[in-house]
């Protein structure tokens, strides 16, 4: 058997973070298997899909490097199709015409909940009615066998059982002929030979009626795999509310894809206790038995970590034009600094994300607003002047602005006053970047230039100076 899998996302939205694992794991069991992998887009919902919607999906893919092998389907591209299938039902007798009211529905409803029964249609029309009139609109319902049970071997979740009679007739085609999700989805895995259906666990309940449609048409079911869904750090499903869940939304923080994708791989598979994966050991350890059952909880601390690491390997000639992007939203032009590269490789391992490795980097290309106060109270201090005043000097007669030479004036003024290195850089340190933490004092100095440099330990001079005075 060639194995084909598909990821069939609703464009009612951007690609979220369950939606990209799902489309992963289904990647990744095609690829292990050297199977198929199928890209189909459940347009049917005309009020709410949306071209913007489709492209965020497949902007989302494609950053993440999910290519697929056959695809995009439309639904939208096949109601002709689902037509021929209903009407197939409806002359085998297996499915039948509902005129039921919605006021008669929802009044069946209430009574049902009242009486702390599960909600359910009642099968009036079940049997066959007259129509209330020659243009009554009706739906179209599948006549669910009332006996017996669906068993779903699930790779995931194991066998589980699910009886007829809990299960109602379900409405395949909507009063204007639209087909429905149940109806949709079992004709379309059927027509494009998918093998195995990886889908989060709130479909799961759909799996029963979906099968009992497939027998009914004659056809062998999928194997299923339902994937438990993603929780958030307080235990609720993941939503807006616990930060970004939006794949592109990551892309605009400065995550690197093969992070994420690493990180979602880990949300509820593991091979022992390794974290990192390249995406070739991805594809040759992952198997869908390894999956575990229980839901998952979403780290944004964890996930940071992880593209910290990957930043810390990435090619700097790679990254800086990343680093660049961040920048310029930041309302900084990179040509009129140092080299980005320069840049880069200066700051690629102090930072988790690249929006961070910008924020710590504004300083080379602009003066900043004020100290940083417990880094000035601690280094600023009035016996930092002499050793301050003295670097300045030295940085203006500097003819050759090169880091090394730039860690030799530090180096000779510390010797020269005879204090430890550390008490000339962090005191000029905090001058020239505004906080205590930078790049070596040399490679901050030759990336921020002469003219800010100097401009800016005057403005720390003056600065010591003012709180002298003020006692």
């Amino acid at each position: 058997m060639t194995v084909r899998t598909r990821f069939a996302p609703s464009p009612t939205g951007y690609l979220h973070i369950g939606g990209a694992r799902t489309a992963l794991f289904s990647w990744l069991y095609a690829r292990r298997h050297g199977g198929t992998f199928v890209l189909r887009i459940e347009d049917t919902d005309l009020e709410r899909s949306t071209p913007e919607s489709v492209q965020a999906i497949l902007d989302g893919m494609a950053w993440l490097g999910l290519d697929y092998d056959e695809g995009p389907f439309y639904q939208t591209q096949r109601f002709d199709r689902y037509r021929e299938v209903i009407q197939q039902l409806l002359d085998a007798g297996k499915a039948y015409k509902c005129y039921c009211s919605r006021e008669r529905l929802e009044a069946l409803r209430a009574e049902q909940m009242e009486q702390k029964i599960k909600p359910r249609y009642d099968g009036c029309c079940r049997n066959g009615v007259e129509p209330p009139g020659e243009d009554a609109p009706y739906v179209i319902r599948f006549r669910n066998p009332q006996d017996g049970a669906v068993v779903v071997d699930d790779l995931i979740r194991g066998r589980v059982t699910f009886s007829n009679d809990e299960l109602d007739d379900l409405i395949i085609a909507r009063s204007d002929g639209s087909p429905t999700y149940n109806l949709t989805v079992v004709v379309d895995d059927s027509d494009m030979k998918i093998t195995h259906v990886i889908r989060g666990d709130d479909h799961l309940n759909n799996t029963p009626r979906q099968i009992n449609i497939l027998r009914a048409l004659g056809l062998e079911p999928p194997i299923y795999a339902h994937v438990p869904m993603i929780l958030g750090s307080d235990g609720k499903r993941l939503s807006k509310r616990h930060g970004a869940v939006s794949v592109l939304q990551y892309r605009e923080d400065g995550y690197l894809p093969e992070a994420l994708v690493n990180y979602l791989v880990r949300l509820g598979w593991s091979h022992g206790d390794q974290e990192i994966f390249s995406r070739e050991e991805m594809v040759e350890l992952f198997e869908l038995a390894d999956v575990n059952r229980a839901a998952s909880v979403f780290n944004p601390e964890k996930l940071a970590w992880l593209d910290q690491q990957y930043i810390m390997q990435a090619d700097v000639e790679r990254l800086a034009p990343l680093l660049a992007e961040q920048l310029e939203k930041r309302g900084i032009d990179v040509s009129q600094g140092p080299d980005i590269l320069e840049v880069t490789r200066a700051q690629h391992e102090r930072a988790k994300t690249l929006d961070e490795m910008a924020q710590i980097s504004e300083f080379i290309y602009r003066d900043f607003d004020g100290f940083d106060p417990q880094a000035a109270k601690k280094h600023l201090r009035p016996v930092a002047i002499e050793p301050l005043k003295k670097v300045r000097a030295a940085l203006e007669a500097l003819d050759d602005w090169t880091p090394e030479a730039l860690h030799r004036v530090v180096q000779d003024i510390s010797d020269a006053l005879e204090l430890k290195m550390g008490k000339v850089a962090q005191p000029l340190r905090v001058a020239v970047v505004g906080r205590a933490a930078s790049p070596g004092i040399d490679i901050t100095l030759h990336l921020v230039g002469r003219e800010a440099c100097l401009r800016r330990i005057d403005r720390a001079l003056d600065f010591m100076r003012q709180r002298a005075e003020q006692g």
